[in-house]
């Protein structure tokens, strides 16, 4: 029988990950699928700090602030429709205190800087090669945050220039840490604001820039994730409800794709016992108070003792205080 679409094989990395391996993640809201699922499964994992980031300037520059760690100050925000606002932060970020939002992005800059320092593995997302430069002190913003649209040029970066921006900061992050290994994604999220056309020159930048870099920098290494949505599944029913974002059933089979590049089997076999204890704690009893739910509240127990004895590092503290107080 004839095949019916052009499977993408991933061969597994010699780059593993692990229970134990310190990540961050940086970048698109891709990324932010890949690092939710991480974390829910007990890696130690820090998730943009800094918000969704989208363009590699961003990027950039949160690599820079959280390697020098310096903390961000009033001069640095702006008021608008009543909220005080970061360029280089998410809108997640944003408060109507300046006080408020100095202290929120501080504590993630701290949070971010330790995470760096400590990480032997980095995955970043590239979104999208355009960026919008604040015509004031002429910096790429990471959010605009409904500003007025005069007060800011926007463009599309070259090859040449993402490479610049990124190529210098891997090598000094790899200085700072000798076991570091960077894993670079562009999003399969299309940008079409401005069509069809521009979206994928934008998408062929990123492409042939992650691939200087990998060429360049033999510890950067690239996850074809927008080429598992584009050209492996390739068709709309793979689309969420916009027709431009990955739905459920795309973002698991791109997961999958993930886990078996990096994850070796022992590692996927601790994540399947984490996935079943998520599962209990997902649980909701109709009759929390029947003897059946107990001995389900036991057995969950009973597993989660069984996982924390074999692998001691990890913390489920936090699951344990949800199931007994919610559900028991």
């Amino acid at each position: 029988m004839n095949a019916f679409r052009t499977e993408l094989v991933v061969a597994p990395s010699d780059v593993r990950i692990h229970h134990q391996t310190p990540l961050l993640a940086l970048g698109s809201c891709f990324v932010a699928h890949i690092g939710t699922r991480l974390h829910q499964l007990k890696f130690p994992i820090t998730l943009n700090p800094f918000g969704i980031i989208f363009n590699p300037g961003s990027v950039a520059h949160t690599l820079e602030r959280l390697l020098s760690g310096t903390p961000f100050e009033a001069g640095e925000l702006i008021e608008h429709q009543q909220c005080w606002h970061s360029p280089a932060h998410h809108g997640q970020f944003s408060h109507p205190r300046q006080d408020t939002t100095l202290v929120n992005i501080n504590q993630a800059l701290t949070q971010g800087h330790l995470a760096l320092q400590q990480a032997t593995r980095l995955i970043i997302t590239l979104g999208s090669a355009h960026v919008f430069v604040l015509r004031s002190s002429g910096k790429i913003v990471a959010n605009c945050h409904k500003l007025p649209a005069g007060l800011f040029e926007r463009r599309r970066l070259s090859v040449d220039e993402i490479i610049a921006q990124l190529s210098p900061l891997c090598r000094q992050l790899k200085q700072q840490q000798a076991e570091l290994q960077i894993i670079l994604t562009v999003s399969p999220v299309r940008y079409l604001r401005d069509g069809f056309t521009e979206n994928q020159r934008s998408k062929a930048s990123l492409i042939l820039a992650a691939a200087a870099l990998c060429e360049q920098l033999p510890f950067v290494h690239y996850f074809p994730a927008y080429e598992l949505f584009m050209d492996d599944l390739r068709d709309y029913r793979f689309c969420d409800a916009d027709m431009v974002h990955p739905n459920q059933t795309a973002i698991d089979y791109i997961w999958q794709a993930f886990v078996q590049t990096y994850c070796d089997e022992t590692c996927q076999q601790v994540m399947q016992r984490i996935a079943k204890i998520n599962q209990g704690l997902n649980h909701r009893p109709l009759h929390p108070e029947s003897e059946a739910h107990r001995k389900f509240i036991q057995q969950w127990h009973r597993q989660l003792a069984e996982l924390e004895a074999d692998y001691p590092w990890l913390d489920f503290s936090q699951e344990k205080e949800k199931m007994d107080n919610g559900m028991a």
